[in-house]
């Protein structure tokens, strides 16, 4: 039989932490569960410890899913491992993943610690974990970058005192392929208890060796991949999940070793992230990207009516890229709509259908066919939408190539809709129609923030595609990400604004 290559899902802590992926409760619960109907074997939901927020949020998840493993990350310190503890121990299958700096350079300068201390330490962590669950990872934080015997010591020292997972992270992107391959080996043949413990990996993409290095490492005899959703993370990002499966899947001679990924949701499971985190796969992305299956060359398109395999390596059914069963417009029906939920992924009771369903009609309206991106987008942001402090109401915008200025007069709701809500309108000038927009909303609303990023993506093709916008703005030490789609790319702005407004009222008041 195949070895087991478990797969370790950091896309809700590692993930979340790369700049305008920040996710709600409500979106990492949808996040957590398209993860376990992927397949993974352990959800890192996040860092308990750092927020109350945070807290409730890992807490949430191991709530929220079934028989996958919850992990929390956590320092190597007691007030760290115990609150890890109160947020994962409501999962069926909970872990602790506690960390420990170990290269000289992390050792002397964040830790002023010796080694001898950071062993001792080290063997406490572990320890002091072990009372409340078995299953208790240890990461050797810049692992990469530490000497390897003392690396054997500490490997030891943590599988002695309880860890049945160790972790051996390339933090900063900085090793190589093969120096990672003989790392990992040297590890598996000096470490002395080595086999009662399951050697992890966690790769950074500093330098675009986040997967190669993973691999690597899995062909020296760890069989734990540390990765994300399409790569997201810190900096460069991590290894890609669905990059490292496929490689294995892909190549069965070099990786005879066996996931428990279902394969046909690995682009559902991107899409979903993308829609999510408002940022979209980019187009030569391996494995997932839109480009990922063209051919625009002649000889290539001439090659693949012949027989596929001359110029693809997987189909794009195998990741979950088949073509459309159901087209939704104008004239479709409730079951047929329930239906492309079902295909999407999506489980709605019936009242969200019903908001689902009057969305997609108003939304056929306006253009010739709703793709399924249309409908994802609409499930995302009609029906799982909180409610907000701030709504808006109405807008009107004028642009013109003569002497007027740009203007816009904006109509926000306040408070509870209905009768008793606050109605407030605005009118103000701006450079352009999308800088006026924002000006009558932070008018409005009474804040000014620094806005830090602003994009706009098609979410289908044509003229009458849906605009996806994404803003980031900062006020007052708190950040926040907005997002919205609508077909008109200015009302997609305002929305998207009034929406990382209202995240941000919201931050302030858990802080």
């Amino acid at each position: 039989m195949s070895e087991r290559v478990y797969i370790f899902d950091t896309t809700l802590r590692d993930g979340e932490q790369s700049p305008g992926a920040t996710m709600n409760l409500d979106e990492k619960i949808r996040m957590a569960r398209q993860l376990e109907t992927l397949g993974v074997d352990i959800i890192e939901a996040g860092f308990p410890i750092a927020s109350q927020g945070d807290f409730e949020s890992v807490r949430a998840i191991a709530n929220a899913v079934g028989d996958v493993q919850v992990a929390g990350l956590c320092r190597s310190v007691v007030k760290d491992i115990d609150r890890c503890w109160e947020a994962v121990k409501v999962a069926k299958n909970p872990r602790i993943h506690t960390f420990l700096a170990t290269s000289p350079i992390h050792m002397e300068h964040k830790l002023g610690k010796t080694p001898e201390q950071v062993l001792v330490m080290a063997d406490a962590a572990v320890r002091h974990a072990a009372q409340y669950t078995t299953n208790v990872e240890f990461s050797a934080e810049d692992a990469s970058r530490s000497d390897w015997d003392f690396l054997v010591k500490v490997t030891e020292t943590a599988i002695s005192a309880g860890a049945t997972t160790i972790n051996i992270p390339d933090t900063v992107g900085y090793t190589q392929p093969h120096e990672f391959h003989e790392l990992i080996k040297y590890l598996m043949d000096n470490v002395s208890n080595v086999d009662k413990a399951v050697i992890s990996v966690h790769c950074h993409n500093d330098l675009g060796l986040a997967v190669a290095n993973t691999l690597a490492a899995i062909r020296a005899g760890a069989r734990q991949a540390e990765v994300t959703v399409s790569g997201i993370g810190e900096r460069a990002g991590n290894a890609a999940l669905e990059e490292v499966v496929m490689a294995m899947n892909t190549r069965k001679d070099q990786y005879p070793y066996e996931t428990g990924i279902n394969t046909h949701e690995l682009f559902p499971s991107c899409r979903r992230l993308s829609q999510i985190i408002g940022q979209p796969i980019p187009p030569y992305k391996a494995i997932v990207g839109p480009n990922a299956f063209a051919h625009e060359s002649g000889v290539h398109q001439d090659g693949v009516i012949k027989n596929r395999l001359t110029y693809e390596i997987m189909t794009p059914e195998s990741i979950g890229r088949a073509g459309n069963e159901i087209v939704i417009g104008k004239h479709s029906g409730s079951h047929a709509i329930r239906k492309k939920v079902e295909q999407l992924g999506y489980s709605l009771d019936d009242a969200q259908l019903g908001v689902l369903f009057n969305a997609v009609k108003e939304l056929a309206d306006k253009k010739e066919q709703v793709f399924d991106e249309d409908v994802e987008a609409l499930i995302l942001e009609k029906v799982f939408r909180r409610r907000d402090k701030f709504r808006l109401a109405d807008m009107s915008v004028f642009s013109g190539a003569g002497e007027v200025p740009p203007h816009a007069a904006m109509v926000l709701e306040f408070g509870e809709p209905g009768v008793d809500a606050d109605v407030r309108t605005v009118s103000e000038f701006g450079e352009g129609c999308v800088d006026a927009v924002f000006k009558s909303i932070y008018s409005l609303v009474g804040v000014t923030p620094r806005l830090v990023r602003y994009s706009v993506n098609a979410v289908t093709e044509g003229s009458d595609a849906l605009a996806g916008v994404a803003v980031r703005i900062e006020h007052d030490g708190v950040s926040a990400v907005g997002r919205a789609n609508d077909a008109d790319v200015v009302k997609a702005s305002a929305l998207a604004m009034v929406n990382a407004l209202n995240r941000m009222e919201k931050a302030k008041e858990e802080r």
